[in-house]
């Protein structure tokens, strides 16, 4: 019987969950896990996860009032679902540090160390964590302060080389380059119509990660935000790839054979034809961005996004803390 698809990329590929659904998880079983606010509020919001919620309200309570304890009550929220997810996948939990300190180096430094210790008290060393942060030219230097003191990061947000180079000069341990948004900015502006192989998303990952291959550059690569199981049968070989449920089982349910796309011995041309080592200040780093106006866009876009959510997730804690 031949293998599915699934099955045959795990053997090129590290393959994460792009949730915060523990059922799904459990029953996928990818050897990482990411979140971000947007699917721990849905989380939240399902009835399965009731006793997390329940428990982190009642712990709340106790905390006193107002935004500081609504803004513990959804750490704790994001801690208990990562502990959780720890106890069901053998690898890392990604959790994402709040949207709306991307601009603030200090405090992200700040609340990565204390996510840090909060899983430490529940017993999760910091070796099971990556700290989510966007791939700003702040949260770059944060996760280049963090790196130093043992704390994994994985740059999420990541739309364009000049993010990805800074993310390796800040040692990240891996970076989340975003496919799928890639793509919908170029459908929106009139490209098109686009196959896998010129997917322009698909593209940007290939090219990433061919620089960082071609320079020995250790920190990893985790293809993120796919539209289609296209996409991701394109990225084949990647170091990571983290998937939604959805398009973890139309791989499941897929046959057929799935050739290694991308591998560190034969790594695609760059797009660009980049041949020499880059290196961005932050000055070059924010023109650099700005002349891109796709990632500048899809950037600033995806923060606001996750911003919401994380607006709408304490709006619902303050509700329940009454």
């Amino acid at each position: 019987m031949t293998a599915s698809k699934l099955d045959q990329l795990r053997q090129m590929t590290t393959v994460v969950a792009d949730t915060g659904d523990i059922e799904a998880v459990r029953r996928l079983k990818p050897v990482d896990c990411t979140t971000n606010p947007t699917l721990i509020l849905k989380a939240v919001e399902t009835p399965a996860y009731a006793h997390l919620v329940d428990e982190a309200i009642g712990w709340g309570k106790k905390q006193g009032s107002g935004e500081k304890a609504v803004h513990a009550v959804c750490d704790r929220l994001a801690v208990s679902f990562g502990t959780e997810l720890t106890k069901i996948v053998p690898g890392r939990v990604s959790t994402e540090v709040d949207a709306d300190l991307s601009f603030d180096t200090k405090a992200t430094i700040e609340k990565a160390r204390a996510v840090i210790a909060a899983y430490k008290e529940r017993g999760v060393e910091k070796d099971r964590i990556l700290i989510k942060v966007a791939s700003t030219w702040e949260g770059l230097q944060a996760a280049k302060v963090l790196q130093s003191e043992g704390i994994d990061c994985n740059l999420t947000l990541l739309f364009a080389l000049p993010q990805a180079v800074a993310a390796a000069e800040a040692n990240a341990f891996l970076i989340s380059p975003f496919v799928g948004r890639i793509l919908d900015w170029h459908v929106k502006a009139g490209g098109g119509p686009y196959t896998a192989e010129t997917d322009p998303g698909v593209v940007s990952v290939k090219s990433i990660y061919a620089y960082y291959k071609a320079f020995g550059i250790k920190t990893v690569v985790m293809g993120a935000s796919f539209r289609n199981t296209g996409e991701i049968e394109a990225l084949a070989g990647c170091d990571r790839l983290t998937i939604g449920p959805g398009l973890l089982d139309e791989l499941a349910g897929a046959t057929g054979d799935l050739p290694r796309r991308l591998s560190p011995a034969s790594s695609p041309q760059m797009e660009g034809g980049v041949s020499r080592k880059l290196g961005f200040d932050e000055k070059a780093f924010r023109f650099a961005m700005n002349e891109d106006a796709m990632a500048t866009e899809k950037l600033a876009e995806g923060i606001r996004g996750f911003v919401k959510d994380l607006r709408g997730l304490r709006k619902l804690v303050a509700a329940k803390l009454g």
